[in-house]
C-alpha cells in the first residue's frame, strides 16, 4: 500500500521559511526574537509551524531579515538558502 504523506499546511511552509532565512542571516532564535519584539517561545511555535504571526510581526521579519514580505511567502521545494 502507498500512502502519501500529507502536504505541508502554509504555517509549516511559513514556518520553515522563516527559518531558512533566519539561518542564512546567522541569525539565532534568541536574537531574532528580540529584534522582531516577541518571545523564543513565541518564534519557536511560529517555526515549527504550530502559531501564525500577526501582520505587523510579518512586517517586522522582512526589516529584520532584509527581504521584502513577499520573499517571505517564496517556498521552494527545497533549502537552498540554508546553510
Amino acid at each position: 500500500m502507498n500512502l502519501k504523506s500529507p502536504s505541508p499546511t502554509l504555517r509549516q511552509l511559513f514556518g520553515r521559511r522563516i527559518q531558512e532565512l533566519r539561518k542564512s542571516r546567522g541569525l539565532t532564535q534568541e536574537a531574532f526574537a528580540e529584534q522582531v519584539g516577541i518571545s523564543v517561545d513565541f518564534l519557536s511555535l511560529i517555526e515549527r509551524g504550530r502559531n501564525s504571526p500577526s501582520f505587523d510581526n510579518l512586517e517586522q521579519f522582512g526589516q529584520a531579515l532584509g527581504f521584502p514580505l513577499a520573499q517571505l511567502f517564496t517556498f521552494s521545494g527545497g533549502s537552498d538558502e540554508s546553510e
